[in-house]
């Protein structure tokens, strides 16, 4: 009779527990929110050659071929197309030892080959010659250890918004590598396979892989990009297209010169305002004509000197003033160089010739006849005389004369000298009296000087900043250090024939006195309008195009030669997002700036109001620029 085995109560008791906790463990993972969870797509659907992953399509290519040399950089062009691309790389190491005897075996067979086509009297083939000589020397650098020897494996996924652009991006891709004589293939009815060897997760499931040497797999370096990164020189943002950084000095260039397009509101300011904060910290020293108080802020925070003309200030500026240069040429041309420019002062000061556009065409109406040209000519020559400044450069260090003069020499000379003395009568007693007709009492030494224009009258601006550009010029003569000088609303200048003239010659001269001059304007179409403004674009080696208006966006995409894709995004980008152009390369760019950067030079209200109130978030601790660069210089205004 059998018997019945008894069951420990506590080991049922214990097992039951055990069940029990394993229900409870998977009904918490269920309610769980895992990673991938956050990161799946809605859905997925593989075909044969392609897949739909949500809304948008995808493709899967693996690499099977390459050149026998590739060159560093080849894969630049994949990394840096403005394409949404994933791109995986997988390198498996293998023993040199083996290698070697595969080598030994390969070389063997070739020159057995080789040694059978010359007995049967056949002609020698070039390709088993190269490829003794390419094993010899890789088996001479494995020997040594000056290479090694792996599996490479190259994959990338491409993605459109429909198949029509999924062909026509597979196409360009294509293309572009096989320029290269590298060669791609839709991972065909292996599309899932494809995309968990793409996905970052490790696993290599397509398995189509390549020899290569060190020196062949390092070409395929990825983090190398066509784009504007320098080992020296000032931050400007982000590269978009392959999140890079953009470090570059804009006096490696041709020249220093750049410009800045945008419209209002899109960052304009921003991005010159955080250019110059960089630059300052590698001892570059930053002039601005500061049309609508954006800078004062930011030049209060480096203790830099802020300039306010108006009328009812107490700054004066000669625009009879010479530099004190020290080149002696420089020296010899001081005085004529000087009254070419008051010519063009005086021209613009009596109304001077305005450029309209008609038609299509500048049309100009001159300021000044020629008799009266003469004899402003006589006028200016003979103001220096009385004050005892000649070409001789010995006099140049007598105090210069002012309008007021030139006003009481043209007063008392015959010919149209009355007449003309009468049309700057208001810079003498007149209502704009005072501000430019008397001796300078400005002496600064600071690396930043910001001349506010404000609370000019509109018809004094234009005088006001050619004025202030020829005092700027002066100075950079004098002393010949890295400076930036930044012109805001560059517009006002360029509609008139002389001061267009000489901002013109400014950019075109800057190069000569280590001067870099940032243009700055918002009215596209007027600027490009005039012929010294294309020329003054054409002078600029960097160009920064931020958001524009859709009317701008057609004179920009013939003067800069944009893309269709380039010129579509211009008049869509966000805040602080355009292209940056240096040379012949240009990026898409995003403007970055530190919590602390942005408290200095922001203009957004509300940004501008939390500030005032103290409630912007900036780190503490915020360095004083200026007296960390530039110890002992002094803001006496």
């Amino acid at each position: 009779m059998a018997k019945k085995k008894q069951l420990d109560p506590v080991a049922i008791a214990q097992a039951q527990q055990a069940r029990e906790q394993a229900e409870v463990a998977a009904a918490f993972q269920k309610g769980i929110t895992a990673l991938r969870d956050f990161i799946a797509p809605s859905s997925i659907e593989f075909q044969g050659t392609y897949f739909q992953i949500g809304t948008r399509y995808a493709r899967t290519y693996y690499v099977y071929g390459y050149p026998r040399q590739i060159y560093t950089g080849w894969l630049s062009g994949l990394v840096n197309l403005d394409e949404v691309i994933d791109i995986s790389m997988y390198v498996y190491p293998v023993e040199s030892q083996v290698v070697l005897e595969s080598l030994r075996k390969k070389v063997t067979q070739l020159e057995a080959g080789i040694q059978y086509d010359a007995g049967k009297g056949r002609v020698r083939d070039p390709a088993k010659q190269a490829a003794i000589l390419d094993a010899e020397e890789m088996r001479d650098k494995l020997q040594v250890g000056e290479e090694r020897f792996f599996r490479f494996g190259l994959y990338f996924t491409i993605y459109g918004g429909s198949i029509e652009e999924l062909e026509f991006i597979s196409h360009k891709v294509e293309s572009m590598l096989g320029q290269q004589l590298v060669y791609s293939k839709p991972a065909t009815s292996q599309q899932e396979q494809g995309l968990n060897s793409v996905v970052p997760q490790m696993t290599d499931q397509l398995q189509i892989r390549r020899n290569m040497s060190t020196g062949a797999i390092s070409t395929s370096f990825p983090f190398t990009s066509a784009d504007l990164s320098q080992d020296n020189g000032i931050l400007y943002g982000i590269n978009m297209h392959n999140s890079g950084l953009v470090i570059f000095d804009r006096f490696s260039l041709e020249n220093g010169n750049s410009v800045v397009f945008a419209k209002s509101g899109a960052g304009k300011s921003f991005t010159v305002k955080l250019e110059a904060l960089r630059s300052m910290m590698f001892g570059t020293e930053v002039f601005i004509i500061d049309p609508e108080n954006e800078y004062e802020r930011m030049c209060d925070a480096v203790a830099g000197a802020y300039v306010r003309l108006s009328l009812n200030s107490a700054t004066r500026i000669n625009p009879f003033d010479l530099p004190q240069v020290v080149d002696t040429d420089e020296a010899d041309n001081a005085l004529r160089s000087n009254l070419i420019t008051l010519h063009g002062l005086l021209r613009l000061m009596m109304g001077g010739a305005q450029a309209q556009m008609l038609g299509g065409t500048s049309v100009l109406t001159p300021a000044l006849a020629p008799s009266e040209e003469a004899d402003l000519d006589a006028a200016l020559i003979e103001t220096y005389a009385k004050a005892g400044i000649t070409n001789d450069p010995l006099t140049h260090t007598s105090p210069p004369p002012t309008i007021a003069d030139l006003y009481d020499t043209l007063l008392h000379m015959g010919g149209t000298g009355p007449q003309l003395a009468q049309r700057l009568r208001k810079y003498t007693t007149g209502t704009f009296a005072g501000i430019f007709s008397q001796p300078s009492n400005i002496n600064i030494n600071n690396p930043m000087v910001v001349f506010n224009i404000r609370d000019l009258e509109d018809e004094l601006r234009p005088v006001a900043m050619y004025i202030v550009l020829n005092y700027i010029w002066n100075k950079t003569k004098s002393d010949q250090k890295r400076r930036i000088l930044v012109v805001d609303e560059a517009w006002q200048l360029m509609k008139y024939e002389d001061s267009s003239n000489f901002l013109f010659s400014l950019a075109k001269r800057a190069r000569k006195y280590n001067l870099g001059i940032t243009t700055i304007t918002q009215d596209v179409e007027d600027f490009m309008g005039s012929r010294m403004g294309r020329a003054i674009v054409a002078n600029a080696s960097m160009q920064i195009l931020l958001k524009q208006s859709p009317s701008a966006v057609d004179v920009l995409t013939d003067v800069f030669k944009l893309t269709s894709e380039e010129r579509k995004r211009l008049s869509q980008f966000p805040v602080g997002q355009g292209l940056f152009f240096a040379g012949q390369n240009h990026v898409h760019l995003q403007v970055v700036a530190s919590p602390t950067e942005t408290s200095l030079i922001t203009t957004n209200p509300s940004q501008v109001r939390s500030i005032q109130q103290g409630d912007f978030n900036q780190p503490q601790g915020t360095i004083d620029l200026q007296n960390q660069l530039y110890p002992g210089s002094t803001n006496n205004l």
